[in-house]
Parts: C-alpha cells; structure tokens; sequence
C-alpha cells in the first residue's frame, strides 16, 4: 500500500535510504545519458566501474566500490552492438554476485532479442534463453519497459517489473499536438490494435486499423505452423490417412477499418526499428485523406537508413523515448524528437530499495487525464500497462 505525500513533499520524492549504488553497465559513453538522468533524479552518484574491451575484444569489467549488502542497480541501454551490451550487463551482475551485493537489479529499459520470444519454424526462443542467462549470473530482480510481449515475463524465474511509457506519450499528445482532438489513433497492422484501442480510449480519440499490409516477421507463414509440409509422402503415414492440407495465405488489398479523412494519424506501437512497414502505412493514410501523420513507439530503434527514409517520407512527426540513444539519428532527421522516461526509472528504483510503504504526489501517481486508484502492485499500478 502506498501513501500519498503532501504537496510540500514533491521536492524530496526522490530521497533514498542508504545502502543503494547505482552503476552504468556500458563501455560506449553515448548510452550513459539515461543514467546520468536516473542518479540525478535520484540523488545518488553514479558508482565507480569501469567496464572496457580488450584488444582482443573481450569485455572486461572492475568493480572500484564495495557493494557488499548494498543494493545494486545496474542499467544497461542497448548499444547497436546488442551481443557486447548483454555480455557488459551479465559480468557486471556476476561480479556484484561474487562480491557479495545483497540484491542485484537490472534496469534494462529495452529488453534486447525480445522479438525472438516465439518458436520459428527450427530456430529458438532466445528471450528464454536470455532470461536464463540473466538469472545464472545472479540478478534477483529486473526493471525494464514495454516488452515486445508480456507473456516474456514468464521467462524469469525472479520478479520483473514491465514498466510502461503510455504515459508520458499520451502527455506529448495533449502538449504538443494542438489539434489532437481532430486525431484518430492508427494500429498499422490488425497485432497492434490493442496497444492503438489503449491509447484512443485514454485520449477520448477514434481508431483505425490498416488491413492487409505485406507478410512481415511475425505472421503466423513463418511460425512453423504451415505443418504438415505441403508435399504428401505416402511413406511417411498410413495409407488409409490423410493429412488435411494447410490452406496458403493470400494477402488481401490494402484497406484501412475506420475513417481518417482530413484528421491527423498518430500511429502507435513499441519498437520502430525497421521503418519499410511504418512508411507503406503512411503512404496510405495519406491516400485515404490524412493531412498530418505522427509515428509514435516506446524504442526507437531506428536501424540501418531509418532516419533518411524518415525524413523522406510523408511522416511528419516520429516520437520515441530515451530508453534507447539514437542522438546520431537526431541529427539525420529532425523529424525524430525525444520523450524522457527517467522519472519512471528513478521512481521504480526508489520504490524498491526504499521499501513498500514511501510517498509520492498525486501529480506523480497518475497518467495525464487519469485520477489517482487503489496501488496494490509492487511498484503501484501506475507504472504497467494494460497494452
């Protein structure tokens, strides 16, 4: 149960009991900024380590504190060069492990390989994996945001809590976008609907849904559930048997559920990495009457040519938050604008090392446009989503 604070107390919100130390998991100095962030919103300084490679690329990393029966936190943003980033974060959990932390919490705003938590034909689900390897090293417990699929929870066999950013994009919506009102919420393909359906209920806004769109990674084509082949073997079953036949899949035209026409498209989902199916669906917004089209996600991605073919297309606006860096991408494309979710951050990290029972304002318990409910989770429900 959570208490609410006066409003007197806002400015020692984020006070922390001793025994906390706060590290940054990465070598590359442009994914430190989250955690400058957090510490600064904290309180804390950033604790003393230093993680580097060698010259044969191996990941070195010295702990130069003691963090015996502290509570350690170590955040960790995905650099583009995802294997190094997890081999920083698993070192540095085993070293906090042998050198006797009490708790080790990772805060891993982007759960890397998240896409990879389906079965693929004969490939693996390397989220489980992941998670396994996580828990080996002696993490005992995970902060992280918006996972590609919640069911990703079950993975761990430690507490994880799956924070959520809705909030602060829904607040960009109301500040930024002055004719929001005239806006309808997009879902790009008929997976995102229920994440699109959230934010239009939240917004008091419209929806639509684009149908049709091209076979992307995770159609049900690729997902080893086109079994039993397509070509009989007559050796293989009984004579007297037949395996029904999988009826293949035609893509059907373009069609967009739900009215656009002279109203501004945001178009919401977690990740932006490839950008191919969020231009196609721009393209047709556009077609179907649309004069502005926002893009909004969770990660930004943003891989490969993605700026330029952002700032080239008929996107007006792609919103992203920090749990990524993308600074260089910023400079590719002005189109790209940031929301900072460190508050969250810090907040989850207060919580659990301070204890159940802390204080916290009103304005900082609630979403834009919500009235303050019942906490009863572990971190107040405040923080998960229902996307």
């Amino acid at each position: 149960m959570f208490c609410v604070a006066p409003p007197e107390s806002e400015a020692k919100m984020n006070i922390t009991k001793g025994g906390l130390v706060l590290f940054s998991a990465n070598s590359n100095s442009s994914c430190m900024e989250l955690s400058k962030k957090i510490a600064e919103r904290l309180g804390v300084e950033m604790g003393k380590v230093q993680v580097y490679q060698e010259p044969d690329r191996e990941t070195r990393v010295q702990i130069q504190e003691s963090v015996r029966g502290k509570d350690v936190f170590i955040i960790q943003t995905v650099s583009k060069d995802v294997n190094t980033t997890i081999m920083e974060l698993l070192i540095m959990v085993y070293a906090c492990k042998t050198s006797c932390a009490k708790s080790i919490i990772g805060v891993v705003p982007y759960f890397p390989y998240s896409k990879q938590c389906k079965m693929r034909k004969r490939g693996s689900i390397v989220s489980k994996l992941l998670a396994s390897m996580m828990c080996k090293a002696g993490l005992t417990h995970l902060i992280t945001m918006d996972l590609h699929q919640k069911e990703i929870q079950g993975f761990f066999n430690i507490p994880v809590d799956n924070l959520r950013a809705s909030p602060f994009l829904l607040q960009y919506i109301q500040e930024e976008i002055p004719d929001y009102r005239n806006a309808v919420i997009v879902a790009k393909s008929p997976a995102s609907a229920k994440r699109a359906q959230s934010f239009a209920e939240r917004l008091r806004l419209g929806i639509a849904v684009i149908h049709g769109e091209a076979q992307d990674a995770e159609s049900d084509l690729v997902d080893g559930r086109h079994s039993p082949p397509m070509v009989r073997s007559a050796a293989a079953i009984h004579p007297s048997l037949e395996i029904p036949m999988l009826i293949p899949k035609e893509k059907p035209p373009i069609t967009v559920v739900g009215d656009v026409g002279g109203r501004i498209a945001i178009i919401v989902d977690d990740i932006i990495d490839d950008v191919d199916s969020f231009l196609a669906a721009a393209e047709t917004l556009k077609e179907r009457g649309a004069y502005k089209i926002f893009v909004m996600a969770t990660h930004g991605l943003l891989s490969s040519d993605a700026p330029l073919l952002i700032e080239e297309s008929a996107i007006d606006e792609v919103v992203v938050t920090n749990t990524i860096p993308h600074e260089i991408q910023k400079l590719q494309c002005p189109k790209i604008k940031t929301v900072d979710i460190s508050m969250t951050l810090s907040e989850a990290i207060r919580r659990i090392h301070n204890g159940p029972c802390t204080f916290m304002t009103h304005s900082h318990l609630t979403a834009p446009g919500e009235e303050l409910g019942h906490q009863h989770e572990p971190l107040g429900s405040e923080f998960y989503g229902s996307m």
